[in-house]
């Protein structure tokens, strides 16, 4: 058996004894895919086992996320921090080969992938940040960014609309060092593919403008890597090589078949499969013949990579302003420091909170050179286009401002991916009520504790005209729910400022700012305090003891200071507390909480114009949220916010109830 043979054997064997031993996974993909994966690997990825965060590497994304044993085989393969042993505890809790590949727990692993779909989108990401960094840094003789991106995807991930918004987009924008490897076996848990995917994909990509290339024989090594070698030709068009795979290759009972795809092999399978390959080896061995190949790999790879760094450094000498910028735009650790910029937090008239954020980013683009970020084509109206940065394009890859189109799912997922290739800080935007589509990948960035921010601008009923498709209700609530997820509602434009300083300095994980459409005024004391996500914003007379305490988020706030104003003319002594951000809230110590909730002060009225989900932890049983039960309606802001009982009046009217109820 030859070395090429031999290694995809052992990746087969590899996969199917870890799934085997932990009693749940999916051989199929692995067994199958393993020919084209080791081909790219070995004879065409560009990647250094030993420095796995090499900036110049080619970056390898497994879409197809549940064939997770491809990857943690390849890995121990090609000599990576993944053990043996690491394979034997395959699935099980706190090991380095959890079920799905996940970011940050597995050295080699690129990105979070398993919700199919998502983790091309990813590449697509990662090939854009690669034209973009190129764009600024290569020099003459000075190739520093240099690299393709791949993704291995199956048919799920194609059937996933996500998959199509950014293939779409990739090739409208020409990502020709973008290579998808599509592993097409007609198979998926429920069967053959023809109950529900009979379309032509090459005709499909073809319309996308991509090179659509096809291997008939996915166990032909050959004719992989001539097809790979042709789609790196294309420098214009991003590539799909279509290579015809058998799920569950070398297990005669189970090859070709949808029990392959999801389950383990079973002893007796797992033996027959042996026998099949020839494979004679004690359970979970890598043959010598392969551990000395993946040292000489190690140390082949070792040279590429030094020969890199040699580049750099004489790149370095020779441009030291750029030397300067390159250290501070891959510099994952560093934050941004706005806290004595004056001119940051400044703002002198009342503003949409939309509005203040569009000015924020402007002046960020002039201080954060590797600041990027677009909108799913509603920029007009997110303000979230940035003065002379230009259009990232086909023909203009130095471009700042991204046009995702109208593609909110697919526009968070390739966000994802930008910033994990690194050296980018970015941001994504559109209307607050289509966060609904974006919360797969959301949720995927908090998973990763990517520090994304999300623009989400018309945030209430406010929206007015547009009605109730257009007027969130339950995103709020939805999103504060998510681990690791900073949602900030700022009430005016220093809040909004803080928003901005909190998400560019985040270290754990995305931030939603969530911005109104209507103007609110400036409050003397709020900017940096709304850093702690609760604040008092005005104290009641009686300091020590108020009456009452009135919550709210965003619009609202302007609301309950003005029903706290009429209060104290009826001698009802109200503190004003706005609270831009639970989760910042929730991070103080428990003194500085207590100071601004006290516990001894049970009368508590919040005020939101969304759901009220959430709220009940901070007013407690005996008090009141005046927030929304159902969903808005069509008609002018104004109208709405007092049919649905966001008045003075109507605060006023709940926190005599309160007040009467604990007498």
């Amino acid at each position: 058996m030859n070395i090429d043979n031999l290694a995809v054997n052992t990746i087969r064997i590899l996969s199917a004894e870890a799934i085997q031993k932990a009693k749940s996974g999916h051989p199929g993909l692995p067994m199958g895919a393993a020919p084209m994966a080791y081909t790219l690997w070995n004879r065409h990825l560009k990647h250094s086992p030993s420095n796995s965060k090499w900036i110049d590497r080619d970056r390898f994304v497994l879409s197809a996320g549940h064939g997770s044993m491809l990857l943690y085989s390849l890995l121990n393969i090609f000599g990576y921090d993944v053990a043996v042993e690491d394979i034997k505890n395959f699935r099980q809790f706190e090991s380095k080969t959890p079920g799905h590949p996940e970011y940050k727990f597995t050295d080699g692993v690129e990105t979070t992938t398993g919700p199919l779909g998502q983790g091309v989108c990813n590449a697509v990401g990662m090939a854009i940040a690669e034209s973009h960094l190129a764009s600024k840094f290569n020099k003459p003789n000075y190739n520093v960014i240099d690299h393709y991106t791949y993704a291995l995807v199956g048919d799920g991930c194609l059937m996933e609309g996500i998959s199509g918004e950014a293939c779409s987009l990739a090739g409208t924008l020409g990502l020709g060092k973008l290579i998808v490897l599509y592993d097409s076996n007609n198979i998926t848990i429920e069967g053959n593919t023809d109950i529900a995917f009979r379309e032509d994909v090459a005709l499909r990509y073809e319309a996308y403008g991509w090179q659509v290339l096809k291997v008939k024989d996915g166990t032909d090594i050959l004719e992989i890597d001539a097809a790979i070698k042709e789609a790196k030709k294309d420098c214009n068009r991003p590539s799909i090589i279509i290579v015809r795979n058998i799920i569950g290759f070398g297990c005669p009972a189970k090859q070709g078949k949808s029990s392959a795809h999801g389950e383990p092999l079973g002893e007796e399978n797992l033996k027959l499969t042996k026998e099949h390959l020839n494979w004679t080896y004690e359970p979970f061995t890598v043959p010598e013949e392969i551990e000395n190949f993946k040292k000489e790999f190690v140390i082949k790879a070792k040279k590429i990579e030094n020969k890199w760094n040699e580049m750099l450094a004489s790149y370095k000498e020779q441009y030291p302003e750029l030397k300067k910028e390159w250290e501070m735009w891959f510099d994952e650790k560093s934050g941004v420091d706005l806290l004595e910029n004056e001119q940051f937090w400044k703002f002198d008239k009342p503003l949409a909170t939309r509005e203040s954020s569009g000015i924020l980013i402007n002046r960020l683009s002039k201080l954060i050179p590797n600041l990027i970020g677009g909108s799913a084509d509603l920029a007009p109206s997110n303000k979230t286009y940035m003065e002379g940065k230009g259009d990232f394009s086909k023909e203009d890859r130095s471009g700042a401002n991204m046009h995702f189109g109208v593609r909110e799912h697919a526009m968070a997922a390739i966000a994802n991916g930008m910033y994990l290739h690194g050296g980018l800080k970015v941001f994504v935007a559109t209307f607050f009520v289509f966060s609904d589509y974006m919360k797969g990948a959301m949720r995927l960035s908090a998973i990763m504790k990517l520090p994304i921010i999300y623009v989400l601008t018309h945030d209430s009923i406010g929206v007015g005209e547009d009605g109730p498709t257009h007027e969130p209700i339950e995103q709020l609530a939805s999103l504060r729910t998510i681990p690791n997820m900073t949602v900030f509602r700022p009430a005016d434009s220093c809040e909004t400022a803080a928003a901005w300083y909190s998400a560019l300095n985040s270290k754990n994980g995305p931030t939603a700012l969530v911005l109104t459409r209507q103007k609110l005024p400036l409050y003397e004391n709020s900017g940096k305090n709304a850093l702690k996500g609760g604040y008092i914003l005005k104290e009641a007379k009686n300091k020590e003891k108020p009456d009452v305490i009135l919550m709210a988020s965003g619009s609202e706030v302007e609301l309950i200071l003005n029903a706290a104003i009429e209060l104290e003319k009826e001698n009802i002594s109200a503190r004003v507390v706005s609270m831009p951000s639970f989760e910042l809230f929730e991070a103080q110590s428990e003194q500085y909480k207590n100071l601004v909730l006290p516990k001894n002060i049970r009368a508590r009225v919040a005020v939101e114009a969304a759901s009220p989900f959430g709220w009940h932890k901070y007013v407690g049983i005996d008090g009141e949220v005046i927030a929304m039960e159902g969903f808005g309606a069509s008609g002018k802001a104004e109208i709405l916010f007092e049919q649905f009982g966001f008045t003075v009046e109507n605060v006023i009217e709940k926190v005599k109830m309160v007040i009467n109820n604990l007498n």
